[in-house]
């Protein structure tokens, strides 16, 4: 219990932006998770501060946690087993590196194979990793290393990602994730400069109440202000009015090294 209470107050102060307090509160809950000799929740940790890390844009230290948790804890084959080298590859495709994303992606496939439900998936939750994550965790890093258009396996791919997310009443389902797969979307059409397809992709996140623009939508947003102005149509009147319009929504400007290279 202690450590499930230090890791939900991680991922709160992570939400709301307090890297340093998110960083504290997981510190906490991987000494509990070690005290109750628990490797499940230790893996758990571990993938938190990755998950941190790389929305506070240092990519090495969220590969660096996503590889210690799957290194130390091989033997846990629960979801958290899928989501560590999920982790894996989007932090190697935020550092350009491509070779270590494919890895990452592989190694998630294979564990998804001989996942076996655990104490974790009854509480469920963000304790748990469905295939429905990590379709979008796939993409993310698709898109993350520049791959990807719209008629690509990347772009049906993120097209199926925005659709499992698109239902609120689905168990796994989170305003989260369904914000990052629309940007991941938005920014899947960008390649094709398809600015109407962008808006309509982007519209949702746009829309969301103040209180729920967490750290991970304002970055998954600056993503695609940032790909705007690196698009053809970037000076048409349409993507002027966007990027404005995402600049007002997240006025406060994340780390450059959490945006794509």
């Amino acid at each position: 219990m202690a450590t499930l209470l230090s890791w939900h107050m991680a991922k709160a102060c992570h939400d709301l932006g307090d890297e340093s307090s998110a960083m504290m509160h997981a510190r906490a809950a991987g000494v509990s998770a070690e005290q109750a000799e628990h490797p499940a929740l230790s893996a758990l940790v571990h993938g938190l501060k990755s998950l941190i890390s790389y929305w506070s844009g240092r990519g090495e230290d969220a590969l660096f946690h996503a590889r210690r948790g799957a290194a130390e804890y091989q033997q846990v084959h629960g979801t958290v087993s899928v989501w560590l080298p999920s982790l894996e590859a989007r932090a190697a495709a935020l550092l350009g590196d491509a070779a270590g994303a494919a890895a990452g992606v592989e190694q998630a496939g294979r564990r998804r194979e001989a996942v076996e439900p655990d104490d974790l998936a009854e509480l469920g939750g963000l304790l748990t990793f469905p295939v429905e994550k990590e379709l979008y965790y796939r993409v993310e890093t698709q898109v993350l290393l520049g791959q990807g258009a719209t008629g690509t396996a990347t772009g049906e791919a993120a097209e199926q990602a925005v659709a499992a997310f698109s239902d609120p009443d689905a168990p796994f389902w989170a305003f989260g994730d369904e914000a990052g797969a629309r940007c991941n979307l938005a920014v899947v059409r960008l390649h094709d400069d398809e600015l109407d397809g962008t808006v309509d992709a982007l519209r949702p996140v746009l829309d969301l109440p103040p209180a729920q623009r967490n750290r991970g939508i304002v970055v998954s947003a600056q993503r695609v202000h940032r790909a705007l102005g690196h698009s053809l149509a970037r000076t048409s009147h349409l993507a002027r009015e966007l990027r404005e319009e995402i600049a007002q929504y997240a006025p406060a400007t994340p780390p450059a090294t959490a945006l794509p290279r």
